[in-house]
Parts: C-alpha cells; structure tokens; sequence
C-alpha cells in the first residue's frame, strides 16, 4: 500500500460502505476499469480466472468492488456473489459487434434473477478509443436499456484502458445510492 492510498484512507471516512459487483463477458475491460478505479497501472493486465476485489473511497463511500471473470465457463459461478450487491456494473466491449447479442443476453439473464431485483444498474460501454466502436446510445438501443422499468440504470461510454468516462460513471453511482 502506497503513502498516497494510506492519505487517502485517513482522509476520508466513509459515510456507507457500499458493495459493487462488475461483470461482464471476458475481454470487456473489466479488470483495467477496476484497477482504473483503484489508481494503479494498466498496461499490465491479465485475465481474470477467479475474482478481484478492490475497495475504492469516492464521494463519501468506501465502494467495495468485485471483479468476477467473464469467461464462459466461470459465468454460470456469478449468482453466487449476488447477495447483499448495492449496484450493478455491467462491462461491455463497445468495438466487438460480433458478441453484442451474447453479452445482452448475459445482463438480461442477471437483471432476472431476484437477489438483483432493483440494484441500480451501470452499463459501461468501454473500448470507445477504438475506432468503428458502437456509442453508448446504440448499445443502450440494441440491449433495449430504455424498456427497464423496475430499476435506475445508467449507461456510459468510456475507455478503461485511457481513463476516460469512469469517473462519471462512478459519480452516477454515488448519486443513485444517495436518492
């Protein structure tokens, strides 16, 4: 742990402590986003096999957030981290077409399941520094976000691997757990 994480901690003390699970397919950006989040250095980053969990301070919440792999063998393995979840954010890989109709059919099987029932849902669009990349709004369109009516949910174009876009996306979070 750096002096700047121990800072950090010192600074802030939470007011909640929030649990934060991140899924989607594997490839999706997942782990960068994470370690984003967590202000540590993203040019090395390896797939997920199991689960990573970091704890990040933001707006006045310790966010404790699960990085589950999104491989399609540990998938069936991701209702067993649903209990006592706050939000939901769902990783997609905003340039890779060919899985956009596999990856909506993996968040529409989670926003089913009753231990998810009316967790406030995030959606990042992520890889959107790669050309030819889907916006946000066509993703938003073609997983059909807009007919969801028994949860908040909000999606954001961003690019884990330059930064860009999490942090809005992390100040939606705060909000939504606020109201």
């Amino acid at each position: 742990m750096g002096l700047l994480s121990l800072l950090r901690k010192l600074r802030s003390a939470p007011e909640k402590e929030l649990r934060i699970l991140l899924l989607g397919l594997d490839n999706a950006g997942k782990t960068t986003l994470l370690k984003q989040l967590a202000s540590e250095e993203v040019t090395q980053v390896t797939p997920t096999a199991g689960f990573n969990i970091k704890s990040v301070v933001s707006d006045g919440f310790k966010l404790n957030v699960w990085d589950i792999g999104g491989q399609s063998k540990i998938r069936p393995y991701w209702k067993n981290y649903f209990e006592n979840t706050d939000v939901l954010i769902y990783v997609i890989d905003s340039s890779d077409r060919k899985r956009l109709e596999e990856t909506g059919d993996e968040l529409a099987e989670l926003l089913l399941d009753d231990k998810l029932r009316q967790v406030p849902l995030l959606v990042f669009a992520n890889k959107q520094d790669i050309a030819g990349s889907l916006k946000a709004s066509e993703i938003a369109e073609c997983l059909k976000l807009v007919k969801l009516k028994d949860r908040t949910w909000q999606i954001q174009g961003c690019s884990a691997l330059e930064g860009t876009g999490i942090k809005d996306g992390m100040d939606w979070v705060c909000k939504s757990i606020k109201k």
